[in-house]
């Protein structure tokens, strides 16, 4: 059997193994349904944190998932930032889906749909229930048009992916969360349980019940948002009660941030291309770390 690439117009054929790199959202969550492991969805702002992550994942045989925040795009214009993301994950050598975060315009979701992003989220968590829904489906459509899969949110994750916002928490009503889904038929479903975006100020009491009691009644894969600062073991348990793909953003910039800082303490910065080098290896361990805490290593395969 040849391998099959896919590439901006179109396949080639090398080796003896089937390998598609650019997948959707629902290829990699549908792998792990069932399964005792969830997918790492990265948040990246620059081509340093795309290398460093891939660079993990490709280490390890993990699918994983690139995303950037709509919030975020005033520091890297997913005009430029987007096809950088889409080119990255055709060239990779694991299942890589490139998800748009937090969307909160249509004209932005429609603008990466149009680069190619295989998943969008609208997130109307916000707006009252039937608004929520009613823009949920218009962007399901958007999507399912583009062959893309859509991610909404119900409830209210606490804070905001930048940090500007103080967002207060309003965990999920399971049988609202039940209900969006019949209304909406999205692909993957963000919770709230407690969990918040940014640093966490003092240790966070996640409803566990509340998600064990959601994921016996959807079988929707469910979504962790605020996964900076939750323990290894708060991460197991999301994912043996139905969450599929957690999302890891602040821990990532933080990571960055810190490898840097130690490149400059250490008096390894002769030049830019160190700098460069230290935001590469930071984005790859943390990408690492989390990787091994949510079982996806080797997985690649089954995709």
């Amino acid at each position: 059997m040849r391998t099959l690439y896919k590439s901006g117009n179109g396949y080639c054929f090398i080796g003896d193994v089937v390998r598609v790199p650019l997948v959707n959202l629902k290829e990699i969550l549908g792998a792990a349904a069932g399964e005792d492991w969830a997918a790492g969805s990265f948040s990246v702002s620059n081509m340093e944190m795309v290398l460093g992550v891939l660079q993990a994942a490709e280490e390890t045989g993990s699918p994983v998932i690139l995303q950037i925040a709509e919030v975020r795009l005033k520091h890297s214009p997913l005009e430029l930032i987007g096809p950088l993301m889409v080119a990255a994950a055709e060239n990779a050598g694991v299942p890589v889906a490139v998800h748009f975060d937090h969307g909160t315009t249509l004209a932005a979701v429609q603008t990466a749909l149009d680069i190619g992003f295989t998943s969008v989220m609208i997130d109307g968590s916000r707006l009252p229930f039937e608004e929520n829904a009613a823009l949920t489906r218009k962007v399901k459509k958007m999507a399912d048009d583009y062959g893309a899969d859509t991610e909404a949110e119900i409830g209210s994750v606490g804070g905001s992916e930048d940090g500007s916002e103080h967002i207060a928490v309003n965990c999920t009503d399971p049988a609202q969360a039940v209900d969006f889904l019949k209304k909406t038929g999205v692909d993957a479903l963000a919770v709230a349980i407690g969990n918040a975006h940014g640093n966490y100020k003092q240790a966070p009491q996640l409803r566990f019940d509340i998600l064990e009691s959601i994921g016996r009644q959807v079988s929707t894969p469910l979504v962790l948002h605020g996964g900076t600062g939750l323990t290894p073991g708060d991460f197991r348990r999301c994912i043996q009660n139905g969450v599929k793909k957690i999302n890891i953003a602040t821990a990532t910039f933080d990571a960055v941030e810190e490898a840097v800082r130690r490149a400059f303490e250490a008096k390894a910065v002769a030049g830019y291309y160190d700098i460069q080098t230290a935001e590469v290896n930071g984005a790859y361990e943390n990408a690492l770390k989390h990787i091994e805490i949510f079982g996806c290593a080797g997985k690649a395969d089954i995709i």
